[in-house]
């Protein structure tokens, strides 16, 4: 199944290097700065396609349009078409395609690609996790010696001053904080040892289903906020790291902030 989510992912690829004039194609959703272009809606169909005419049976969670489907039973894949969709429309390009396999509610493979760079993120269940095919382990270090990627929950007003108490709590604690836009991204840096930690305050599921798993397959603790296992249908707190600096987090009593 990896080898074909792979191949899907990096047909899609091209859609966002070759875009152009993005900026005419965007609509918001959902909210002020909550966008969607034509780019992610044409690279949710093709994943859509490619999928679901291999497993047809399959369930599709896809974040744009109607497709809020069943993760938790059967198959399931769930896809992030662009995940960094503001990035992508100002071309600050740290954007990438994500799709999770879900198997009854538990995540078997999981694919990230970021075409800007051509960086591969990949996961099977208890086969490990790799960057374009070379294996790949979270580091060893604490919130310490560690970077932190942080995402600002920009879509939900009610979460910023938890956010940015965090934020200030994290910075004090760590080497320096990261902000890319793309939780998929931060969560894969984690898991290839760029970054100890990651976090954010509410996230959807095709945020973070194929990243979860490739943090956890390279070594590394993922949960939400509280300690909790993350859900598959519905939104979530994330807390992914290094186990160090993970066990730090609740060790400071951050979850509390």
């Amino acid at each position: 199944m990896l080898s074909y989510l792979v191949n899907a992912v990096r047909q899609c690829g091209p859609v966002l290097l070759e875009a152009e004039e993005i900026g005419r194609n965007v609509a918001e959703k959902d909210g002020p700065r909550n966008f969607v272009t034509a780019y992610d809606v044409k690279v949710q169909a093709m994943l859509r396609e490619q999928l679901l005419s291999r497993w047809p049976d399959a369930h599709f969670v896809g974040e744009e349009g109607d497709c809020q489907d069943d993760a938790r039973h059967g198959l399931a894949f769930i896809v992030d078409p662009i995940d960094g969709t503001t990035n992508f429309i100002k071309g600050y390009r740290a954007s990438a395609i994500s799709v999770a396999a879900a198997q009854d509610g538990q995540t078997i493979c999981g694919v990230v690609y970021d075409p800007y760079t051509d960086s591969l993120f990949t996961a099977e269940r208890g086969r490990g996790a790799w960057l374009n095919d070379r294996p790949i382990q979270v580091s060893k270090r604490g919130l310490a010696e560690g970077l932190v990627c942080l995402g600002t929950a920009l879509y939900y007003p009610e979460e910023r001053d938890r956010t940015f108490a965090l934020a200030r709590a994290l910075f004090d604690a760590s080497l320096d904080l990261r902000r890319s836009g793309s939780a998929a991204l931060d969560l894969c840096y984690v898991a290839c040892g760029r970054a100890e930690l990651m976090t954010e305050a509410r996230l959807c599921p095709w945020d973070y289903a194929a990243a979860g798993l490739i943090v956890t397959e390279a070594g590394g603790c993922i949960s939400d906020l509280s300690g909790q296992p993350l859900p598959l249908d519905r939104k979530s707190s994330v807390l992914a790291g290094t186990p160090r600096a993970y066990c730090e987090f609740f060790q400071k009593g951050m979850d509390r902030l």
